[in-house]
């Protein structure tokens, strides 16, 4: 699973709000699609300028873009992609973003979602950004919030 940082928590709640409050959502288009809407909130490009990323290499679809992905080729989407992966996603997390078909995520939600319906992505991101809280939380020790909260005890 991605790499937890409050910043990814973030923006994984950002996109669910966005699509819980009717952003056009299109499973078939890069730029609308549940990859297109993450890279749009991390990249903060357009749903038009990730499909015109996209449609560039002729690659197909984001699974197709991630399976060929190459971090030195400059292609513009390999260049959104290269993004996301600094904001700590594996391509793999991607891919199971694209299908929702992480096992973690699909055993805490309780049941198969539907890769195509917003309310299952809506679902789907914020049981993701919430599995990521809770292990960014699992790593905090006492000795240091209580640092943290006091610095005068340092």
């Amino acid at each position: 699973m991605a790499t937890p940082s409050l910043y990814l928590v973030d923006a994984l709640r950002r996109t669910a709000q966005k699509l819980e409050s009717g952003a056009m959502y299109q499973w078939g288009h890069s730029g609308s699609c549940n990859c297109g809407h993450l890279a749009q909130e991390i990249t903060q490009l357009t749903k038009a300028q990730i499909h015109q990323h996209a449609m560039a290499t002729g690659r197909g679809d984001w699974n197709d873009q991630l399976n060929e992905y190459c971090a030195t080729s400059n292609f513009s989407i390999d260049l959104i992609i290269s993004e996301l992966v600094r904001k700590g996603l594996a391509l793999e997390d991607l891919q199971r973003l694209e299908y929702l078909s992480d096992p973690v995520i699909i055993k805490a939600v309780g049941r198969h979602l539907r890769h195509n319906l917003r309310e299952d992505v809506v679902q789907y991101l914020y049981t993701w950004a919430t599995l990521l809280e809770d292990e960014l939380v699992s790593k905090v020790q006492l000795k240091d919030l209580e640092t943290v909260l006091n610095p005068e005890l340092a």
